[in-house]
């Protein structure tokens, strides 16, 4: 089945690729210059040792593909534009290259970072204190769904830097609750998502209120127009650093498909598959809000214990559910792609794809969350008749080999 190319498929990412050198080389010709140093190891960044506290205290051993070339231009205050995808390590990338240039003496927003969901954005502030947990760093999240009175209170005690949803910190800016006059670090992280989900004119907006000299960091994992629009308008001499598909990581994690013909064989199949994943933290992938409901009502109703998150709920719920989660009081996670991004928990070992994403780029999004910087994960896919056409798409895009199931999975774990 996953052997044969089906009729007329239409993802192909060597034309993806193609098509982004051509638009970069024939909109950027004179735009960007690209950066290839490498820095094998931590330790020969010229980073303070402060900062490397904290990078090793984190779990970080070796940089990952772009933190080897990343991290250097960022510190040296250049405008970078970095491209790859979700899970290889972008966070700490622009984290440490922030952390390395604040002035720790002034206790005023110097950096501000953009994000486009509220649990990335937390996700972000999270990785910024614990790198910089040495250096005595002030990070505050400012997104939607909180208290505006509280994010101003934090903001005006002072803080070194601001992460946050576009919509509530052009908020803070507009009411002067944040002060724009120091800051000189700005970066866009998912630029790509932030774009599509039609942040675009807060985005400007924002950037009008900053002073001019900045510096720009533009984190993403596809380069659309806007984007690119988006970094010619507003950096200078940007550099760019493009980590390629291929060395991107799905290593270390084991993929398999359960061939389970049609949807309604679905749900008993993951009932088969419920002890295996209650021995591990798990989170399962489906395409729908609805479905997430749906199917967290179905394994209630048989007595199996999930958790459930997506965009539909108030921040408060999301946020209980995934310290919830975190903590490993609830070990099975049911869930969407929008949450994909913001899930970094180091424990979970297992992805079940109970829906297989709509587009290849998500498979990374989510998988990619298991086997993070090395560790070992599991992915199982849930493939009907018609999703057989997408797994043949997934395995061409990402050049792996998925494998049916066998039937000693808890052994796998």
């Amino acid at each position: 089945m996953a052997g044969v190319a089906p009729e007329g498929s239409q993802f192909d990412p060597r034309q993806y690729d193609a098509k982004m050198t051509e638009l970069v080389s024939t909109e950027g010709q004179d735009f960007f210059t690209s950066y290839d140093e490498v820095y094998e190891s931590f330790d020969s960044m010229g980073l303070q040792e402060n900062l490397l506290r904290g990078i090793y205290a984190y779990g970080f051993e070796k940089p990952s593909a772009i933190q080897q070339r990343g991290i250097v231009p960022f510190c040296k205050g250049l405008d970078v534009i970095q491209q790859a995808q979700s899970g290889t390590g972008k966070t700490a990338t622009f984290c440490s290259g922030i952390l390395q240039q604040l002035d720790y003496g002034l206790v005023q927003c110097q950096a501000l970072v953009l994000a486009p969901t509220r649990e990335l954005a937390q996700q972000i502030e999270k990785v910024m204190r614990a790198l910089g947990d040495y250096l005595g760093v002030k990070v505050h999240a400012c997104v939607g769904g909180t208290s505006v009175r509280e994010d101003q209170r934090i903001l005006q005690s002072g803080v070194h830097v601001v992460v946050g949803t576009p919509g509530r910190v052009f908020d803070m800016l507009r009411r002067q609750s944040l002060r724009p006059d120091y800051i000189r670090m700005f970066v866009l992280d998912e630029a790509d998502e932030m774009l599509s989900r039609g942040f675009k004119d807060q985005i400007y907006d924002i950037f009008q209120l900053l002073p001019s000299k900045i510096q720009v960091g533009v984190f993403s994992a596809t380069m659309p127009p806007e984007a690119l629009e988006i970094t010619r308008k507003f950096m200078n001499k940007p550099v760019r650093i493009l980590v390629k598909r291929d060395e991107l990581t799905l290593e270390g994690i084991k993929q398999f498909y359960v061939n389970v013909e049609k949807e309604e064989w679905k749900l008993e199949t993951l009932c088969d598959l419920y002890e295996t994943l209650a021995i591990t933290q798990s989170v399962i992938f489906v395409n729908t809000r609805r479905k997430v409901d749906w199917l967290t009502d179905k394994m209630r109703s048989r007595d199996h214990t999930v958790s459930a998150t997506h965009g539909d709920m108030d921040q408060n719920t999301r946020d209980i559910i995934m310290r919830e989660f975190r903590s490993g009081s609830s070990r099975v996670l049911i869930t969407t792609d929008l949450l994909a991004r913001g899930i970094d928990v180091q424990q979970v070992s297992l992805v079940i794809n109970y829906d297989l994403p709509t587009q290849p780029e998500n498979y990374l999004h989510r998988i990619g969350r298991s086997g993070r910087f090395g560790r070992k994960g599991v992915a199982i896919n849930f493939v009907t008749r018609d999703d057989e056409r997408m797994l043949f798409d997934i395995q061409r895009f990402y050049n792996v080999v998925i494998e049916e199931l066998p039937s000693n999975v808890a052994d796998l774990l």
